[in-house]
């Protein structure tokens, strides 16, 4: 028998999936559409209702949604409460029960298109996150980019792969055709030692007008990466004009750590360059924005 709480969930989430569908729904509130994705995912988690092309499209709107409800001014608790709701109400609905069935052929009907997309634009408050799951055979490419600057030169980071290969999180940028940095780092909220984003000394719902340097955490709460690897970029990953650049590789360990931070977040690069009276560093800020929304996209399989 059909528990009457976790039905009407279920009834809720079959009523607005065609709303949680589009990026940016009208009736509902962020958080609410966020809600209705997450008890979905979590159905389909317990139940294994969708193929794994439609459950990963699924889960790239879920992430999205959470974004959204997080940069709208949602309380990070009040969200984490939303998914913690969502699992247990997904969890009180019968596999077979009715109102999920007919929740689920929703879910396929309105995410079907989406799962076919080959190329995905996550707006953010400040930048873009640009997702393109193509993976062209030659050569590796950009999957999943933002591009911001370093002092004048542009500045791409995100994950670049090719088919047949993991990705690799990767810094690239000409340096203005100036002096390059012999080494890179990579500066991330430590979630053990700073449970917290550092958000507190504005208000959530102002932070499109924050800038990136002021959303990280001070020096001593973040997690440091390393690169590993410096070389020339691929022509493939060059930006439109760039006649040559260089490229870092990052751990692939900071990619899931990225993936975990705040959306309305940064992190911060550091590039490591010598000079007359001894080594100095020059920063630039990256938007966590939809990361995580990014991978879910790039996790589609290709049709």
């Amino acid at each position: 028998m059909t528990s009457t709480r976790g039905g009407g969930a279920i009834r809720a989430a079959a009523i607005l999936v065609l709303a949680a569908a589009t990026p940016k729904p009208a009736a509902a509130s962020a958080l609410d559409v966020y809600y209705q994705r997450a008890v979905m995912s979590a159905a389909d988690g317990r139940c294994r209702l969708f193929t794994p092309d439609i459950a990963s499209a699924l889960n790239t709107a879920t992430a999205q949604a959470r974004g959204a409800a997080l940069r709208g001014g949602a309380d990070a608790a009040a969200v984490a409460l939303a998914a913690s709701r969502a699992k247990a109400s997904a969890d009180r609905a019968p596999c077979a029960s009715p109102d999920l069935a007919t929740a689920a052929g929703r879910v396929r009907a309105a995410f079907d298109s989406y799962s076919r997309m080959l190329r995905l634009n996550l707006p953010g408050d400040t930048a873009a996150w640009r997702a393109d799951r193509t993976l062209p055979i030659g050569g590796p490419v950009w999957r999943l980019a933002q591009t911001t600057t370093l002092g004048s030169a542009a500045l791409t980071f995100g994950l670049t792969g090719q088919r047949g290969q993991a990705p690799q999180l990767t810094a690239m940028s000409d340096f203005g055709g100036g002096p390059e940095p012999y080494a890179a780092r990579l500066l991330l909220r430590d979630q053990d030692r700073a449970p917290q984003p550092y958000l507190g000394i504005w208000r959530p719902a102002a932070s499109a007008k924050v800038p990136l340097q002021l959303r990280t955490a001070p020096r001593p709460m973040n997690d440091i990466y390393q690169a590993g690897a410096r070389g020339p970029a691929d022509w493939r990953l060059l930006a439109h004009g760039q006649k040559s650049a260089t490229t870092f590789g990052f751990p692939a360990a900071a990619i899931g750590a990225i993936g975990a931070l705040d959306p309305r977040e940064a992190i911060i690069l550091e590039f490591i360059y010598s000079g007359p009276s001894g080594d100095f560093a020059r920063k630039a800020y990256v938007e966590v924005g939809d990361f995580a929304a990014g991978q879910a996209f790039l996790n589609i399989a290709r049709r």
